[in-house]
């Protein structure tokens, strides 16, 4: 039982001795006071009506004595007082019963008898959790079940708190779970158990790139170079260095990572590709971009004839591949032939610039009423997929509609 589940049987006790008590105490007899009270007025009243009668004062005597006793002698029936004594009684009764559900309320609530029976199902499930996550044909555990088994394993790590591989695991799975506290704390331990151990140090590393604290972003920078004076080659190490130095906004160091990196990717890798981005929103960010896109846009001789008179010209850019736009630029109707240029601050997102594509297609399209949406009968042209080497010009001819 918890401290506070001690505290509150101990008011439990308490409350319950007092009211007990309280009930238990007999009631002052007021009897006993009222009667002596009483005898001494009517001996004085008696008195009183025997001097007036000795001066002639009252006639009927008698009857003023009769009255007397009448009057000073009525009383509260002793059963009415019973009544009374016993019904307060039985008055208490349902504020016991409040002060008993109310106390084994709180301590059901806020005590430990349900925490005590979640980390019993707890310590009872992860045996099978951590098979089925060891188990790479096993079915993968959900969120939910990792931060079970994540309770379980640190119960565990209680009774054996010298088990590295554990510390580690648990620390990999703070930063599934994005508990950046939980990771840091479950690899600070292991590292005091496995100080050189090289893996723990880059997972170490990895926890506080990811940390938004800057000072921890730092840390990961001094270890992440010290540990690259050894392992020049090892593509982990220069991947976090890059990210550590774009998370501190130091462009232009990331970027030398990234392209250290560049070697040892196979072309055409998702990872390559991620590289390759993150080096041109570098440059973006650090304002070295010179990436480029020129468009010459014409038009047919039908479309001269039908032009709006305040129409609006979207020019799209794409990778050719998805329809999403990678970059998109939009003008009011002017002369043409038409010279556009475009490059990364008319991108749609800042994950896919123009300048980290390979390859771009060039609509353009005049929208009759300004819509971004293309509509009925809008005059549009498309060129063909072309290669893009980072700086160069396409030619776009609007002799189309739109179905």
């Amino acid at each position: 039982m918890g401290h506070l589940g001690l505290i509150l049987l101990g008011m439990l006790v308490v409350v319950s001795l007092w009211i007990g008590i309280a009930l238990s105490r007999k009631p002052r007899d007021y009897t006993q006071l009222r009667d002596q009270l009483n005898t001494l007025f009517y001996q004085q009243r008696l008195r009183e009506i025997d001097e007036d009668d000795a001066q002639g004062i009252v006639t009927e005597k008698a009857e003023l004595v009769t009255e007397l006793q009448h009057s000073l002698l009525a009383d509260v029936p002793e059963q009415q007082q019973r009544t009374v004594v016993v019904g307060r009684r039985w008055v208490m009764l349902p504020i016991i019963l409040v002060v008993i559900l109310v106390t084994v309320g709180m301590y059901l609530k806020t005590g430990g008898i349900m925490q005590q029976m979640e980390l019993s199902q707890v310590e009872q499930d992860y045996p099978q959790l951590r098979e089925r996550l060891m188990d790479p044909q096993a079915e993968h555990l959900s969120m939910a079940e990792l931060q079970q088994f994540s309770l379980g394993l640190r119960a565990s790590l209680q009774d054996n708190p010298d088990n590295v591989q554990d510390w580690a695991m648990l620390g990999r799975l703070g930063m599934v779970l994005n508990n950046i506290q939980l990771a840091s704390q479950s690899f600070e331990r292991a590292l005091r158990l496995a100080p050189n151990d090289p893996g723990l140090k880059s997972d170490y590393a990895e926890v506080l790139v990811r940390s938004p604290d800057p000072q921890d972003n730092r840390q990961a920078q001094l270890m992440l170079q010290d540990m690259l004076g050894r392992q020049p080659q090892d593509t982990r190490l220069l991947t976090l260095l890059a990210a550590d130095f774009y998370a501190q906004q130091k462009y232009p160091e990331a970027i030398r990572y990234w392209q250290q990196l560049l070697p040892h990717l196979t072309p055409g890798s998702a990872q390559r590709d991620a590289v390759e981005k993150g080096i041109e929103q570098a440059k973006t960010n650090a304002g070295l971009q010179t990436s480029q896109l020129s468009v010459n846009i014409d038009l047919s001789t039908s479309a001269k004839r039908m032009l709006p008179q305040n129409g609006v010209l979207y020019i799209s850019v794409t990778d050719g591949v998805s329809p999403v736009p990678v970059a998109v630029k939009r003008v009011p109707l002017s002369h043409f032939p038409l010279n556009l240029v475009l490059d990364d601050s008319n991108a749609m997102v800042p994950e896919r610039l123009l300048s980290a594509q390979h390859q771009l297609q060039v609509r353009a399209r005049i929208s009759r009423d300004g819509s971004a949406k293309p509509q009925h009968n809008d005059w549009f042209g498309l060129n063909s997929v072309a290669h893009f080497t980072g700086k160069q010009s396409l030619s776009v001819i609007i002799d189309q509609q739109e179905p």
